[in-house]
């Protein structure tokens, strides 16, 4: 194939980043069109095809690999645009989704009302029917009610229903026969069967994660197969992959019957850039990745080379959001990007977000009527941005107009215009910094011993403050940072996980039940292996978890299998010393007199698509002279800057701050104190 392309679709910017078979990288950008994603997409590939010199009939017919990652489902839970869902339980159990899971930041603080379900209970319906632990059947399905319960979903205009039946994991046949009545009395309904998307022991993890795959699926369907109708009729043959929760990617067909994987995917390719780019600059193995958007901030992290990952996603906040239980790379959102909206609260305080202006309107200074002062607009008026020079001078800026809404604030607060735009900066680099401390520093992680990657189309502008401010010495600016998540998707690798429930101790290990339940796991990512023709004759890796705890303990930690399958004695001591050694390095204590509770267990394949090979563009190797200055600000007055354009430095070159360095999709300000090298690379490596 001459062309690989991935996409990442943005609530603000749609990012496309494109390789040649020659290693020749270039990017492109867009705002998104929430009503057609094509039309966006489209509009970042048309720049980046300019940037190889072909059409974009060109460059779709082509391309052999299309990799695709959104926001789209994200977006959709937190804003509450989803499908009217309904929730199908076994009778007595209809408060899985209003009692939830225990945790509360503030035990004492009743200043916030207990979180509402993610179905509402009056959306929640009872069904006759009871399986046991054991997996016997109890109480039989009624069927009559069952069929009569799905002729009322469609009269009442349920579009989606999620089914979660107690002990389903032990034994489904009453969960498969539901979505088999469903299927014929209400085959407009989707429905997700909590068994086949989770099989894992805790019945709210289970419950919240069905629910939430539930509600997404009628508009993810729509979106994904509207997607891929558009590239195919623009003329692309090639294979079309989407990005998952996993740090991985896998064929539309699966999304589709499983999107609940495409929450926060494409804020998951970011780590798989930061740790792809931290070894390309040989800059060790312990990563922070930021991801400044328009809408996000995005945090992640990589330590010793391996990525982090979480069973525990929560949308909405910690214990007040909703919550899914499938295994993704760890990321932690806030609302503060390029977007995100200054305002001014009861008590006269500056704030910056959680709000954003999105793409429509979008900040002020895009003139297309939004009248609220965004951190991009604090930007332009600092001077960090030239308004000719957006988007590579594909937009301009409306400096009036986000002078008039900063000032707007200036005023009120007392402050000239200049301070109140600092200001704004400052709030927002506030908020990133708790972002990164929460995933560093309260679990135990020294941010001073790592190397900082920062991408997103607003990183360049405070990445420096934030770094200072941890004690980071180093970053990385790839010279693709404004679509990191869309760069890490070059890097991505095929990724299939399953999981299966099958509880026993270590004392009186269940060999066959462990044994059956891995090789359920195993037949069903063959399966999965089987239907994307791309995976064939490729490296595949397969790797084994199983989540565990001490006896007695309530929550479980991830260990690793020592073998593919436990057949003795040795096997099982060698299980317990990998999760003797998960909890010593999480809690500093391991206690070798107890015995460990195993409950599920999981299997992940991974398919390398062989990984991108990035070539520099630039061969020479002294300095270049500056195009200009600008008058910015940095805290203490208004100097004459000077500015450099990306395309002029030569590898090798050293930019010493205060200085303005301007790519065609980002800006890196290199604030006093700092400098900014080009790596062999192209990227930028900036030294406080």
């Amino acid at each position: 194939m001459k062309y690989r392309i991935s996409v990442d679709t943005g609530g603000t910017f749609t990012d496309v980043v494109v390789q040649d078979d020659r290693g020749k990288v270039v990017i492109g950008k867009s705002l998104t069109t929430p009503d057609r994603i094509f039309h966006g997409m489209r509009g970042a590939m048309q720049m980046a095809a300019g940037e190889l010199g072909v059409s974009v009939e060109t460059l779709l017919g082509e391309a052999g690999l299309l990799i695709y990652g959104t926001t789209h489902s994200t977006n959709a839970i937190v804003q509450g645009k989803v499908a009217k869902t309904a929730f199908l339980t076994t009778r007595g159990f209809p408060d899985i989704l209003v009692t939830r899971e225990g945790g509360k930041f503030g035990p004492h603080d009743f200043s916030y009302d207990f979180p509402r379900p993610y179905i509402a209970r009056r959306h929640t319906f009872e069904v006759d029917e009871r399986i046991s632990s054991e997996g016997e059947v109890v109480t039989g399905l009624d069927e009559a009610a069952a069929r009569k319960l799905a002729k009322r979903l469609v009269s009442d205009g349920f579009e989606a229903a999620a089914v979660c039946f107690l002990w389903s994991i032990a034994n489904p046949l009453h969960e498969l026969r539901m979505g088999e009545i469903l299927a014929e009395e209400a085959p407009g309904i989707a429905v997700s069967l909590s068994h086949v998307l989770v099989p894992i022991v805790r019945e709210y993890r289970r419950a919240s994660t069905t629910a939430i795959d539930a509600s997404i699926k009628p508009l993810m369907q729509n979106h994904l197969r509207e997607m891929q109708r558009d590239l195919v009729a623009a003329g692309f043959a090639g294979d079309i992959l989407v990005s998952t929760s996993a740090g991985g990617c896998t064929h539309v067909a699966d999304l589709v019957e499983k999107p609940v994987h495409t929450v926060k995917s494409g804020p998951a390719m970011a780590p798989v850039a930061g740790r792809a780019f931290s070894r390309m600059e040989d800059l060790g193995d312990d990563v922070i990745i930021c991801d400044t958007g328009g809408t996000t901030f995005d945090v992640g992290l990589v330590r010793e080379g391996e990525l982090k990952y979480t069973r525990e996603t929560w949308l909405g906040g910690q214990w007040m959001g909703h919550l899914t239980a499938i295994s993704s790379v760890d990321v932690r959102s806030i609302g503060a990007g390029g977007g995100s909206i200054a305002w001014i609260d009861n008590g006269g305080l500056l704030r910056v977000g959680p709000m954003s202006a999105g793409s429509v309107p979008g900040p002020a200074c895009y003139g297309k009527g939004g009248d609220k002062a965004t951190v991009t607009d604090a930007a332009l008026v600092l001077g960090y941005i030239d308004p000719a020079y957006f988007l590579g001078g594909r937009m301009k800026l409306d400096v009036d107009a986000a002078k008039k809404a900063v000032g707007t604030l200036a005023t009120e607060l007392g402050i000239s215009l200049e301070r109140a735009a600092f200001a704004i900066i400052n709030i927002a680099n506030e908020h990133m910094i708790n972002a990164i401390q929460d995933i560093t520093v309260a679990e135990g992680f020294d941010p001073c011993e790592s190397t900082l990657v920062a991408g997103g189309g607003a990183a360049g502008i405070n990445i420096v403050p934030i770094a200072r401010e941890l004690g980071v010495r180093t970053i990385i600016l790839p010279k693709t940072a404004s679509a990191l998540s869309a760069s890490g998707m070059q890097f991505s690798d095929i990724i299939f996980e399953e999981s299966g429930n099958c509880v026993t101790t270590t004392g009186r290990f269940d060999y066959e039940g462990v044994r059956n339940t891995l090789d359920e796991i195993d037949t069903r990512l063959d399966k999965a292996s089987e239907q994307l023709e791309i995976a064939a004759g490729g490296n595949i890796r397969r790797e084994y978890t199983v989540e565990a705890r001490y006896l007695t303990q309530v929550w479980e930690l991830d260990a690793a299998l020592p073998s593919r399958r436990i057949e003795g004695e040795q096997d099982v001591l060698g299980l317990v010393d990998a999760f003797h050694q998960s909890h010593e390095r999480v809690f500093a204590v391991r206690d070798e007199t107890a015995q460990v509770e195993c409950l599920n267990w999981r299997g992940r394949m991974t398919v390398s698509l062989g990984k991108a090979n990035w070539a520099g563009e630039k061969t020479a190797e002294s300095g270049s002279g500056s195009s200009g200055t600008r008058r910015s600000y940095f805290g203490d007055s208004i100097d004459d800057v000077p500015v450099y354009r990306g395309q002029d430095l030569e590898i090798g070159c050293t930019i010493t701050g205060p200085a303005i360095i301007e790519e065609p999709t980002t800006t890196v300000v290199v604030y006093p104190g700092s400098t900014a090298r080009v790596s062999a690379n192209s990227n930028y490596i900036i030294s406080l």
